[in-house]
């Protein structure tokens, strides 16, 4: 229990930290934007990669939300939602809108490292076809499943956070997640077995 009013805690005292920096930058100050976005960059380009799986895009589309957020500081609310939630809206829409300029599918390049201190070469080549294939199978799915699956499994949001992300309610969500993981099972299956 403790340990979970600590991480609490944290997020509660990050989030303040981020709004501050926010209100810095909304009045000019480039140092706290700089700072700001030294906060958000490590997990805004992993969220954008795996978007995009293609970590060139997601670079660009990670900056393309920084100026955005730069531009638009002084517009957040927070009488309306949390910076974070606010944030997240923004990236997804940048991440969203270079999915589009995407013409077909790529695989997760960047997604899905799979390291070992002391690899052996066959698990190592083993290792990397499965992955290949998740990330094959991921690339294919239409981008608003791929945005929920993102946010949901590799950002640990909820529903109510993820249709807010995405700008539709939580049984949009629950749907888009249904028909991500139904449409995943369909292009594994065989893997499960031969994997055995």
């Amino acid at each position: 229990m403790h340990a979970l009013s600590a991480a609490a805690n944290d997020a509660r005292m990050e989030a303040r930290v981020e709004a501050l920096l926010l209100a810095r930058a909304a009045d000019g100050d480039t140092r706290a934007f700089r700072e700001l976005a030294a906060l958000l960059a490590r997990p805004a380009l992993a969220t954008a990669i795996r978007v995009l799986g293609d970590h060139a895009l997601a670079e660009d589309a990670v900056q393309d939300a920084f100026a955005r957020l730069w531009r638009e500081a002084g517009r957040f609310d927070p009488g309306r939602g949390s910076f974070g939630g606010w944030w997240r809206r923004m990236l997804m829409n940048c991440a969203l809108d270079g999915r589009r300029r995407l013409k077909p599918a790529q695989p997760l390049d960047d997604a899905m490292d799979v390291t070992d201190a002391a690899p052996d070469p066959l698990q190592q080549a083993e290792d990397a076809d499965l992955a290949a294939r998740v990330q094959a199978a991921a690339a294919a799915l239409p981008a608003r499943q791929r945005a929920a699956l993102s946010l949901f499994y590799g950002d640990g949001l909820s529903m109510a956070e993820i249709g807010e992300v995405l700008e539709t309610s939580e049984k949009a969500v629950e749907g888009l997640l249904l028909r991500g993981r139904a449409e995943l099972k369909t292009r594994l299956t065989g893997l499960k077995d031969e994997l055995k």
